[in-house]
């Protein structure tokens, strides 16, 4: 295979979305310019979307879109990989300042009879305050009939399954999961390339006009799994945090010098601790590139000691 000697590991533009729930903690942990004045919840890094498009800000193929290499650079950027319209997952970082709403994304062939998405995720718990939980399915065995009366009760939250966590825990929400992010997480969020959500429950909250936020009960009871009593988080042994069809996830302790993937694979690199560098790119916590799959130069070394990141690659073919 003939390689591209301009080749570099690509960061992109993140994407700041303002939310209800957010903060400012992604600018005062990870070290993000935000907008002032503004209330931020997410930070898409990596995307592929039409309303939202990751632009590459560093090397030859700066200001090209994500969308731009998945469709013209396939081979030499991405390598073997399944030949889909867009590229596959969108990695985000959230701050909840407050807690999330109580929602859930359609499995597939709900979203297909809904007109949505299918949606599922990984969670990596980065940092968080004193007490944060998660919401992840049911507290005890419930039918969609019972669930829906505690709805219009305002009782849901009575029902729902919280985990107290910390940093460091990891979470996998297979489409059809309940779920919430409780206030004081701070997490790594790697998904399926998708932006349906059905939100089933806002903890009576109103904004300050008195009114509450927009809800999408009928959609969500059709997706929920009401089979998911008690689920837990993931207890991974050694590096490997999760293996799944959309995405393989690794936690790697950097000790010395390693190769992100083979030759003809891409990978994507997000430093959690320390700083790690790949050619002439170095990245810090919070901070994302991409190692395409014909660049030469695969090693990662840690700056410093005691680095970790995340490794986060598609399946093989």
């Amino acid at each position: 295979m003939k390689t591209n000697p301009a080749l570099t590991p690509l960061t992109f533009e993140p994407i700041f979305m303002e939310r209800v729930w957010g903060g400012r903690r992604l600018e005062s942990e990870f070290g993000k310019k935000l907008p002032a004045q503004k209330v931020i919840g997410e930070s898409w890094e990596i995307v592929d979307r039409p309303e939202a498009q990751s632009i590459v800000r560093n090397g030859p193929m700066r200001g090209k879109t994500l969308h731009e290499l998945w469709t013209q650079n396939r081979n030499e950027i991405f390598g073997d990989v399944h030949d889909t319209p867009r590229f596959p997952l969108l990695l985000k970082l959230l701050d909840a300042h407050d807690k999330l709403s109580l929602q859930v994304h359609p499995p597939e062939e709900v979203a297909r009879r809904l007109g949505g998405e299918p949606k599922t995720e990984f969670w990596y718990i980065a940092a968080t305050d004193p007490g944060a939980e998660l919401y992840l399915g049911f507290r005890e065995a419930i039918t969609r009939e019972q669930f829906e009366k505690a709805l219009h009760d305002g009782t849901a939250a009575d029902h729902v399954h919280k985990i107290r966590v910390k940093a460091g825990d990891v979470a996998f929400l297979p489409a059809g999961r309940l779920h919430a992010v409780g206030a004081g997480n701070l997490l790594i969020e790697i998904q399926q390339n998708s932006d349906t959500t059905y939100r089933v429950f806002d903890w009576n909250r109103v904004d300050d006009k008195g009114k509450p936020r927009q809800l999408h009960i009928d959609q969500a009871l059709q997706c929920v799994d009401f089979d998911d009593v008690r689920p837990q988080l993931l207890h991974p042994e050694g590096e490997l945090l999760l293996r799944h069809d959309l995405f393989e996830i690794q936690k790697w302790n950097l000790d010395s010098a390693r190769e992100i993937a083979p030759r003809r694979r891409f990978a994507i690199a997000c430093c959690l601790t320390g700083s790690v560098r790949c050619a002439d790119v170095d990245l810090g916590p919070g901070e994302f590139f991409l190692v395409p799959a014909q660049l030469e130069n695969r090693q990662l070394h840690s700056r410093p000691e005691g680095t970790t990141l995340l490794r986060i690659t598609i399946p093989k073919l």
